[in-house]
């Protein structure tokens, strides 16, 4: 085995610290340089890397620990999972913040520790409840370990380490004890202490901790937290402009079929199959099938060998219960609805490489033939089960023929396989007050016989993977947590069967008049809609050694995609790929509700293409209130300002402010450049904010990421406003010179933004690159910001992206989709200013006032950040920074909001 590491960097010290003095077995250690592409299927640089000696690679530094604390007969107890998993989950992103904030923005003490504070103490009272000297037992442990590795380079500064955390320091000083431990340290730090780190850092985006905000609804403060810049960042990105686009990488040309390529990071991206009878509605579109296209989108725009696979759920109980309400066959029902799904993706321009459905001759073959193995491996059981039948329909009752109260929550309308409100999964029997969806009589308990997937005889094998999979994949949090309360709560035989006539038939005569149950069923679906694509489609599902898998859902759907389907997989023992990076998104409500077809709540996405607002700006609104770390809601006036205040006042206004300049004062051709430290220092912001970018979505950070596009095009208004070339170009040449320099620059922004934008607004990406005239070959994103229009360019029309949305248009779509008005409800006879509820403060906002105050806090903004780069007296500044937060305090009160 061969360990890459490089000087300098924080995870190769972590690796190199904790595997001192393993005695087993001798690894090769080779220092490469920071920037060195060692892992020959990743495009970007990983270290450390410890390739093994079958050829393969390791590039996590907990996994890396982890493989090599086994080999050493260290046990991997849950515990010590645990400590990793919060490791990389809380305690990485503090450290890195509070190094960051240290050696590059020259920050001290409590400062400092107050980055870290949280975590630190975690750790301290998590060692005075256990009342042992290590993290899980009496003895060391890999968990112990890897938190001092990350740890030792804060820590060991003095300042740093809290004397009242006494649990803590006796922890950190007894590791720290190890001569051929600290050894190892000295080998990476070199006797500079953390400043050992600062080449490193210096070329990493600022901590996400340091400059973006929790995620919420609440409108954004308008003012950029500013990064501080060093010389070398400012040098580095000028050297990279200056080089042009004839430096980046080419667009690689897709041709169908797409298969895993040696050697290239192939990506498998899939969103929760949608079943076939239910309209999606705006959040069904968010949580799955819009999050992965804007993934798969950045995907194929940094040339990873990307496909992306959905289709329509058509088999079950839910497709047999529709046909009953509309009295056409299952069949029928499919075809009609499958259509529907398509119309609605396509109009929201999702880029699926291939959208199928389940009811395939390739879905009945691979689904038996999963079946088959399980059986001949003996990991299926057969049992009776207590179903409820409805006499009067002569038939069983199985999942959504039956609703009920939840015997958990008390939900009302909970269905016979899972509760919408608690998200549950129930057996139909344990339903309080069940009756048939069909007929509404109660139906009776009765016994049938069914086959069972043995989930407690796959647990250790499921743990085994799920330990693998977390440490080298991006689960999100709630997928992690939901699918551990599974697991802690005990893993039950499921049952696969159902007494149903529409689905995948059981190959076993004793059970010939059963079907699949649609959650054993409906994930093998991905396989079959790719060899429905592709009849090598084994290439990807039977590949795990080249194929990275991210499935993409919302977080009810996860249990099944990481518990019951990777169970079905590991026992069919056939070398099937399984997901490596699990995305869930919490849920998005409606206003203050839910969304409700059958009562008109909510827009469906049938519905939004008669709206008048185009796809596009969906896609935004959607994408930029995303529920990544907590619900949220679709809010009318919320989606007024964002469009208003976001995309026209801000993107629309930098883009045809860029290119108008460019047509107004040089005849529709980019003048000559010639840099100056101020122009050179706005080069450096935008790479900053476009690794930010690359970073965050490279973690599927997809609503953070849109905010970096945002961040870009309120620089470029700054920096066109502080310039102000329509002043200059009718000055001295040096005047001309500089606003010919802030033209050209400020195009190129823009032209920038189009290619980063084309994950998030498609049709705006393209509409920004066909007024710019702009080279298909720009259409590739690295870390770098390159001159991709240079002097002499031609641009061609430019015309507004954006329209403004009215007051009264947004009233309008709010009563349409707010349900029915109750009948006994006065009509409102005079005329008053538009308000809407501003929920628990009993207020009413004014949005005519929300509006003015919103644009007034712009207009402060921008006269701040004018000042501040102008370099006017601290009196002058401290004026407007006053009046700035007065307006500020004004919105948040019209809005109903505290301040």
């Amino acid at each position: 085995m061969k360990l890459y590491w490089s000087e300098g960097t924080p995870q190769s010290f972590k690796v190199l610290a904790a595997i001192a003095g393993l005695s087993a077995p001798t690894v090769e250690l080779q220092c490469v340089g920071q920037e060195e592409c060692v892992v020959p299927f990743l495009s970007h640089p990983q270290v450390p890397a410890l390739q093994l000696d079958c050829g393969n690679y390791l590039f996590s530094a907990n996994v890396i620990c982890q493989y090599l604390f086994a080999l050493n007969g260290m046990e991997q107890t849950n515990l010590t999972n645990q400590w990793l998993e919060w490791e990389a989950i809380e305690l990485q992103p503090a450290v890195s913040a509070a190094l960051y904030s240290m050696v590059v923005q020259g920050k001290k003490g409590e400062e400092v520790l107050q980055l870290v504070w949280k975590v630190l103490d975690y750790i301290d009272q998590s060692l005075a409840k256990t009342n042992t000297p290590f993290l899980t037992s009496a003895s060391e442990s890999t968990s112990d370990v890897v938190l001092w590795g990350t740890l030792y380079p804060l820590l060991s500064q003095a300042s740093l380490l809290p004397e009242k955390l006494k649990r803590l320091t006796e922890w950190f000083h007894n590791l720290s004890s190890s001569e051929v431990r600290m050894k190892a340290v000295e080998s990476v730090l070199k006797g500079k202490g953390v400043q050992a780190f600062k080449t490193y850092l210096q070329k990493q985006p600022i901590p996400a901790i340091l400059r973006l905000k929790p995620t919420c609804n609440d409108p954004e403060d308008r003012e950029p937290v500013e990064h501080a810049l060093s010389e070398e960042e400012v040098a580095a990105a000028t050297s990279t402009w200056l080089k042009g686009l004839e430096a980046c990488p080419k667009p690689q040309q897709r041709l169908h079929p797409i298969l895993p390529q040696k050697n290239k990071r192939n990506i498998l991206i899939t969103s929760a199959l949608p079943y076939v009878n239910n309209v999606p509605h705006l959040g069904n579109i968010i949580g799955s099938v819009l999050s992965a296209d804007v993934f798969a989108r950045y995907c194929r725009l940094r040339n990873w060998n990307t496909l992306y696979i959905c289709g329509t759920d058509e088999y079950g109980t839910a497709t047999e219960n529709k046909a009953i309400e509309e009295g056409l066959t299952p069949r029928q029902i499919c075809d009609k609805y499958s259509a529907v799904h398509a119309n609605i993706y396509k109009w929201f321009n999702i880029s699926f490489d291939y959208f199928g459905r389940t009811t395939t001759t390739h879905q009945t073959m691979i689904a038996q033939d999963i079946f088959q193995r399980l059986l001949e491996r003996d990991f299926l059981l057969t049992d009776t089960m207590e179903q409820l039948k409805c006499d009067k329909c002569d038939r069983f009752l199985a999942d959504r023929f039956v609703e009920g109260i939840c015997p958990f929550c008390n939900y009302e309308e909970a269905r016979g396989d899972q509760c919408d409100k608690c998200g549950k999964l129930i057996n139909a029997i344990e339903l309080k007050n069940p009756h048939c969806k069909v007929c509404k009589e109660t139906p009776r308990v009765k016994t049938s016989k069914h086959l069972f997937l043995d989930l407690p005889k796959l647990k250790d094998s499921l743990q085994e993977w799920l330990n693998k999979s977390w440490g080298s994949g991006d689960w999100t949090s709630n997928a992690r947590l939901i699918t551990q309360s599974w697991i802690r709560d005990g893993l039950k035989p499921r049952c696969i069967t159902r007494d149903l006539k529409w689905g995948t038939p059981v190959p076993l005569e004793e059970f010939k008049d059963k079907v699949f149950y649609v959650w054993f069923d409906a994930p093998i679906g991905y396989l079959s809609i790719t060899a429905n694509y592709t009849d090598q489609w084994e290439k990807w599902w039977k590949n795990p050694e080249q194929v990275q898998l991210y499935n993409f859902m919302a977080k009810d759907n996860v249990p099944f995609h990481s518990v019951i389907f990777p169970c079905s997989l590991i026992g069919a023992d056939d070398n099937y790929t399984k997901v490596n990076h699990l995305i869930a998104t919490e849920y998005l409500n409606y206003e203050d509700g839910k969304f409700s077809k059958s009562r008109g709540v909510g827009v469906f996405g049938d519905m939004a293409k008669d709206t008048g607002i185009p796809a596009d700006i969906w896609r935004f609104y959607l994408l930029y209130i995303r529920p990544e770390g907590q619900d949220s809601a679709f809010c009318w006036n919320d989606l007024l300002l964002k469009n208003n205040s976001e995309l026209l006042n801000n993107l629309g206004n930098f883009v045809n402010r860029a290119a108008m300049f460019v047509c107004k004062f040089f005849d529709g051709h980019v003048p000559e450049m010639v840099l100056s430290s101020d122009d050179k220092k706005v080069l450096a912001h935008v790479t900053v904010e476009l690794q930010q970018y690359n970073r965050l979505l490279e973690k599927v950070k997809i609503r953070d990421a849109l905010r970096c596009i945002l961040n870009i095009s309120r620089l470029g208004n700054q920096y066109i406003q502080v310039s102000e070339p329509w002043k200059r170009i009718k000055g001295n040449d040096a005047n001309r010179i500089c606003a010919g320099t802030v033209t050209g620059v400020a195009v190129n922004i823009a032209c920038l933004l189009s290619v980063m934008l084309q994950p998030y607004m498609p049709t705006v990406s393209a509409t920004i690159q066909a007024q710019l005239q702009a080279p298909s070959e720009c259409n590739i994103l690295t870390d770098d910001f390159v001159c991709v229009l240079p002097a002499g360019h031609k641009i061609g029309l430019v015309n507004p992206l954006f329209q403004k949305l009215e007051n009264d248009q947004i009233e309008s779509l709010r009563k349409r989709f707010g349900g029915a008005q109750p009948k006994d409800q006065p009509v409102p006879t005079t005329k008053k200013e538009p308000t809407v509820d501003a929920g628990d403060t009993g207020k009413s906002v004014d949005i005519h006032k929300v509006k003015e105050l919103t644009e007034d806090v712009a207009k402060q903004g921008d006269l701040v950040r004018k000042l501040k780069n102008q370099k006017a007296e601290k009196a002058q500044i401290e004026v407007e920074v006053k009046k700035l937060l007065d307006l500020k305090k004004q919105l948040a009160h019209a809005e109903g909001k505290p301040f």
